[in-house]
């Protein structure tokens, strides 16, 4: 593992100069909001954003995404028969990713990318990118990543990850995919040297591993809010199923699936046709378990007819069938958006502190 320092005057030429190697994907502002989306040529990242209001999972799995497209007409040469939809899965850098959200990449991974089963759309965008992550010196009170096995410096699910420090950017190189956008940016030589012709661009000195660790201690004293599941893995199913407080932290829950659709780590798709006259594709959009739809058998029945039902079988499902099926923590990396933004001011650190203790 090695660490450059980056001066931040010559990042953006350096951003701009990997173009002809990736295609790129950052923070960008949208009205008072941030949001990850490719960037158009000449403009860069927003490396002073705080939070996206959604998360960059859609990167690799998109909000609605074509999967076929068809054709009706029997007059058309191949009629009748799915054809793959085209997609462009060459080499892209995700820059500004935050640490959490890198991880939930590696969540999603385990759903999509197993032994039983591999989404080829899920596979082959996520291999195709480069996460290029900047570290969080600064946490918000909505916060709680530290105990979600990852946090503000966490650097095992990127590929290089960036801390802020003065007037120079600390890039800490994590693999092969990582030096090699460096070098597409002109930060490093194809071995991972500094190239003495550039200005700006130095080999941090043996101090700045203790600056980093004093960065990240800083970053992470900085979050207060605290989160206990050691109890739930050893509790029985049923025994949380069963829990006599399900209808009432549902109470004001509106299910409007706010908390899926800004969660980093939910998965849920559906998959639907639509044509137009004889021309048609078939497409996999995001779904919520918290919509009554989710569950509707094709005889009209409902297993979750109940709005708390609903809501049970999301925090079931992030904060102990996971951990049962998978044994690597719970389905959740602590970015605080679903804390954030929902209406009811319902709290995911609260349940899950209640579903650890049985109060």
């Amino acid at each position: 593992m090695k660490i450059i320092k980056i001066d931040k005057k010559i990042w953006s030429d350096g951003v701009e100069k990997s173009r002809d190697s990736y295609r790129l994907i950052g923070p960008v502002k949208d009205r008072e909001f941030h949001q990850f989306r490719e960037l158009a040529k000449g403009e860069q990242p927003d490396m002073n954003y705080k939070n996206s209001r959604l998360s960059p999972k859609s990167i690799a799995f998109p909000q609605s995404e074509t999967m076929f497209i068809y054709d009706l007409d029997e007059k058309a040469e191949e009629h009748h028969i799915m054809q793959d939809a085209e997609k462009d899965y060459s080499p892209r850098a995700v820059i500004g990713i935050r640490p959490y959200d890198a991880k939930a990449f590696k969540i999603l991974d385990l759903n999509f990318n197993n032994s039983d089963y591999q989404d080829p759309y899920w596979v082959n965008a996520y291999n195709c990118t480069t996460f290029i992550s900047l570290a969080v010196n600064s946490p918000d009170k909505f916060d709680f990543s530290t105990s979600c096995a990852t946090g503000p410096f966490d650097d095992s699910a990127v590929d290089v990850l960036l801390v802020d420090y003065n007037d120079s950017y600390l890039a800490k190189i994590m693999t092969d995919k990582g030096l090699a956008w460096l070098n597409a940016a002109g930060f490093t030589t194809k071995n991972g040297e500094i190239d003495g012709a550039v200005t700006g661009v130095s080999e941090a000195g043996e101090d700045i591993y203790e600056i980093i660790e004093k960065l990240k201690a800083d970053a992470e004293s900085k979050i207060r809010s605290k989160i206990s599941f050691d109890k739930i893995k050893e509790k029985s199913i049923l025994d949380i199923f069963n829990a006599p407080f399900w209808e009432d932290i549902a109470f004001a829950c509106l299910n409007c699936g706010t908390c899926t659709y800004s969660c980093p780590t939910c998965w849920c798709f559906d998959i639907q046709d639509e044509t137009n006259g004889r021309k048609g594709i078939r497409q996999k959009n995001w779904d919520s378990c918290m919509t009554p739809l989710f569950t509707v058998h094709a005889t009209g029945h409902n297993p979750r007819h109940n709005d708390w039902e609903r809501t049970r079988q999301r925090f079931m499902h992030k904060l102990k069938y996971f951990q049962d099926k998978y044994n690597q923590g719970i389905m959740c990396v602590g970015c605080g958006r679903c804390v954030e933004q929902c209406p009811a001011n319902i709290d995911i650190r609260n349940i899950c502190n209640q579903m650890n203790n049985g109060e």
